[in-house]
């Protein structure tokens, strides 16, 4: 009983004591970065997202932009994945038969 509680109170120690990490996947590292202000960004790597068949141009780019950040949060970790962040943004949408569609790129930043 009491090596139950021990173990109890260790594990929940070490859950509040622990410092909070990150989210990286540790990819980002393969990449050239440099500092543009407050944020560091990748040198010349792009990543890119669509959309397509949206009923609003509106709807269009938020779902090209979730397409990026989608991305971007499975290679490198959500804390480069705000597309808000994102410097040399590009959005450029279109109408079509089906609906609204969007293409987004943009280089990661954190």
């Amino acid at each position: 009983m009491a090596l139950r509680f021990s173990l109890r109170a260790c594990t929940l120690l070490a859950l509040v004591a622990s410092p909070a990490l990150a989210d990286e996947t540790g990819l980002a590292a393969i990449h050239t970065m440099r500092r543009e202000g407050a944020q560091l960004c990748f040198l010349d790597h792009f990543h890119y997202g669509s959309s397509a068949g949206q009923a609003t141009e509106r709807a269009a780019k938020t779902v090209a932009i979730q397409s990026w950040a989608g991305f971007v949060d499975l290679e490198y970790g959500s804390d480069w994945a705000r597309y808000g962040r994102a410097h040399s943004r590009s959005i450029k949408c279109e109408r079509s038969t089906s609906g609204w569609g969007c293409n987004v790129e943009a280089r990661p930043c954190k």
